[in-house]
């Protein structure tokens, strides 16, 4: 599976720790930045990225991480598509996939240490969609907001 990451300076070091870890895993990972510290980016430009390969089949998830998670997730959602979620617990995170067809995880560098973002990142990416009516009914829902805004 490719993985797009992406991150702001708030998670610059944290985004490389977790890359190795993910690399190590055998995760084929695809980086959109941060590819340098830079204190005066911004996260919506990587979220943007990020999403943007998702949306665009580049690469199959995402993960961004920004300072608390939360500006990442609000950025991706703006691209069609994409259904981002900040997940803290890994619970969130393999729920959201098998539930919501959740496909960008995002993650706050300032919320969660690296041990459990691994966890949090195993979860999500060994996560399927369930198929469920129930959840396949509720997905088109959200679709179809998303298609009407």
């Amino acid at each position: 599976m490719k993985i797009a990451l992406g991150t702001d300076h708030a998670g610059f070091e944290f985004k490389n720790q977790l890359a190795s870890i993910l690399v190590g895993q055998g995760v084929d990972l695809f980086e959109v930045g941060a590819l340098s510290y830079d204190a005066n980016d911004d996260y919506p430009d990587f979220a943007e990225a990020v999403a943007r390969a998702v949306a665009e089949g580049k690469a199959e998830r995402g993960i961004l991480v920004c300072g608390s998670g939360v500006g990442a997730s609000i950025a991706a959602n703006k691209v069609r598509g994409v259904r981002a979620a900040m997940c803290h617990d890994t619970y969130s995170a393999h729920q959201g996939v098998e539930h919501d067809d959740m496909n960008v995880l995002c993650m706050g560098a300032r919320i969660v240490g690296i041990e459990l973002a691994r966890e949090i990142a195993t979860a999500f990416l060994g996560a399927v969609f369930s198929g469920e009516p129930r959840h396949t009914r509720r997905l088109a829902k959200v679709i179809a907001i998303e298609a009407a805004s």
